[in-house]
């Protein structure tokens, strides 16, 4: 017997894919209710491996225009793993022509409007640190860290959407990890 979940997962697999075949078709509303759908998934991994909103949002509008450009190369199945590989490329370029044209600026931060003053300037602070640490980690180590701790993705999604082994995953991932905690701790070392 199927769990309620699981004929969610399904329901939900059956609409994205009505909703993929419709934006082929040429249905606008249908390809608006997929950006809906995904953009925060987006929008947020290009933020964390940007570290800043308006970078982030240039690079979500460049993701889905390459989606809109390659509905017909797409499968229901795929289309978050899709997005996450598109939005680290474009991520990735992004960074190289930044290199060539600026110098690293600092990571802004992103307060929680609705909480206390205290809260949102504690919240701040945990954001810029982290976003901070994200941007002194190589592009590999970001990316992969990224994807399977603030994203979730399970190892194996990481490695597939990277277009490399799960070892190398782990190894990045380790490495990252100690690298952001050394940096947090000195942050905060240095401001007591």
């Amino acid at each position: 017997m199927e769990t309620p979940a699981a004929i969610s997962r399904f329901a939900d697999a059956a609409a994205e894919r009505n909703a993929l075949d419709a934006a082929r078709a040429g249905d606008l509303a249908a390809f608006d209710g997929l950006m809906r759908q995904y953009e925060r998934l987006v929008l947020v991994t290009a933020l964390r491996l940007t570290g800043r909103m308006a970078d982030a949002q240039d690079i979500s509008q460049e993701v889905f225009l390459k989606l809109y450009r390659n509905l017909s190369k797409l499968e229901a199945v795929g289309i978050s793993t899709w997005l996450y590989r598109v939005t680290v490329n474009a991520c990735r370029d992004h960074h190289r022509r930044r290199r060539r044209e600026d110098p690293v600026e600092a990571a802004e931060a992103i307060a929680d409007g609705g909480a206390n003053p205290q809260q949102a300037l504690t919240e701040a602070e945990r954001r810029r640190v982290l976003a901070l640490s994200l941007r002194m980690l190589p592009e590999k180590e970001r990316t992969a860290l990224v994807l399977r701790d603030l994203e979730g993705l399970s190892t194996l999604e990481t490695a597939r959407i990277l277009g490399s082994s799960e070892a190398t995953v782990r190894s990045h991932v380790s490495k990252a990890r100690v690298k952001v905690k050394d940096f947090v701790e000195r942050y905060f070392r240095r401001r007591v």
